[in-house]
């Protein structure tokens, strides 16, 4: 290929500048490596009983923390940073690592768990958590080192994506929502093909925090390690809600645990979108100013989970909403132990053609659809583009504002995923006011132009 030249060479030497700069101070801030018993720059997660299949989720979510947020890593380079460490350490002999098998639950237990519908394996014994994060620190430490001297090339998404993030605790008395944002998929699992990927997720945890964390952690790396990821995103997607919920059954079970999540993930590939969902958490899609449903939440009160769960022996009953067996009111869900199999871990999942015609994605948790229809969304965010210009930062914050006033006392999380600038949208909102009030009936959706008429009024 042509040599970039001379300005786009001495543009891409300052990018690489910039990159590496966090670099040397992260080194400068641990100037050699830890030594055992040494402590950890981060707070020791699983030190007791960290499974190999949990170990990749683990020690990446410890790496993204440390290297974000103060540090400024640009999240290109940590994702890439993460996933080098990451592999070079999984494919090192582990069992200097491994602990006796604590998670057998009781004299027959077998070695490995096997999931028959997704062909996974589970290997039951457990790794000293502390001694492998910390040769995965030193790890870190060393990549960093070596790429300080030359980086790697960092390939940005090509497709235009701006993401608003707001999530309030609202009058719950805990935070029990946890959201994943990342556009830094293919370099946080070494995906070279040149081809966009983005993943978002949102979980929605009941009974406790620790089913919604675990999700937030394990799904995404789970999707990116499935075999499949390539070939059938699609499958991966739906197929590792299952082992993750799995995985987290056995941690449950060890740790007794018993909290639960509904979850909703949205994996975008080159021009497909795929999504995946338990529960009641939802994705939406708006499209020239409509409103488009991509799917149904599992309610108990749906025809079909009702017949499943009372085919498996259970009930559901009405007490102020519909519940399973008098508790529960979604019927799937990761966790939940004591409610399997009446809570199911199946995912549902479905995909589609992204044409350049769409303008946002919107997931959300049950916080915010029980008190915001989706079609109102449409209008909540071209009111908003409206009144800043059409900057798209703070939707979020609109929208869930919007819910809390009509009325949701829950946790409430929202995750709008711009697929073109709002500028482009609002504009185009605009223009099918005019051609309204100059007699043209050819705008793309009366809904699109009343929207746009009542936020012009503002």
């Amino acid at each position: 290929s042509a040599a970039p030249s001379a300005p786009r060479a001495a543009a891409m030497a300052r990018e690489a500048e910039a990159a590496g700069a966090p670099l040397g101070s992260f080194l400068k801030d641990f100037p050699s490596a830890l030594g055992p018993g040494e402590p950890l720059p981060w707070s020791c997660v699983g030190s007791g009983a960290l499974s190999e299949a949990e170990a990749p989720g683990a020690l990446s979510e410890l790496a993204r923390n440390l290297l974000g947020g103060s540090r400024g890593v640009p999240p290109l380079l940590a994702a890439s940073l993460i996933h080098t460490a990451v592999d070079e350490v999984l494919r090192t002999d582990l069992t200097e690592f491994k602990k006796e098998n604590v998670e057998r639950q009781g004299e027959g237990d077998e070695e490995r768990f096997t999931c028959t519908t997704c062909c996974f394996v589970f290997v039951l014994s457990v790794l000293d958590g502390e001694s492998l994060q910390r040769c995965f620190f030193n790890r870190l430490r060393d990549v960093c080192f070596e790429w300080q001297k030359q980086l790697p090339p960092l390939r940005p998404l090509k497709r235009f994506l701006l993401v608003s993030i707001h999530a309030i605790r609202n009058a719950r008395r805990k935070m029990e929502d946890r959201h994943v944002i990342l556009t830094e998929f293919n370099q946080l699992f070494g995906l070279a093909d040149g081809i966009d990927r983005a993943y978002f997720a949102i979980f929605d945890g009941h009974g406790g925090v620790d089913a919604a964390n675990y999700s937030a952690t394990h799904l995404h790396v789970n999707v990116g390690l499935h075999e499949e990821i390539v070939q059938n995103p699609a499958e991966a997607l739906k197929c590792s809600f299952q082992k993750t919920d799995e995985m987290f059954l056995l941690k449950a079970k060890r740790e007794r645990l018993r909290s639960g999540t509904t979850g909703v993930s949205a994996l975008i590939v080159g021009n497909k979108l795929h999504i995946a969902w338990l529960g009641d958490s939802q994705v939406m899609l708006v499209q020239q100013g409509s409103a488009v449903t991509l799917m149904e939440p599992h309610k108990p009160e749906r025809e079909d989970e009702r017949a499943r769960i009372e085919a498996l022996g259970g009930c559901v009953t009405f007490m102020d909403c519909w519940r399973v067996n008098g508790t529960l009111a979604v019927s799937r869900a990761i966790g939940d132990v004591c409610q399997k199999p009446y809570i199911s871990g199946d995912a549902d999942g479905d995909s589609f053609d992204l044409t350049g015609s769409e303008d946002y994605l919107l997931l959300a948790c049950d916080g915010f659809f029980d008190a915001i229809k989706p079609y109102e969304v449409v209008d909540l965010v071209l009111d908003h583009l409206m009144q800043t210009k059409g900057v798209g930062l703070k939707a979020a914050e609109r929208l869930v504002a919007a819910a809390k006033e009509n009325g949701s006392n829950d946790n409430i999380t929202v995750l709008v995923v711009f697929l073109r600038d709002p500028q482009d949208i609002l504009a185009d909102c605009l223009r099918d006011t005019k051609s309204h009030e100059a007699g043209d009936d050819t705008r793309s959706s009366p809904f699109n132009f009343l929207s746009c008429e009542a936020a012009a009024t503002q």
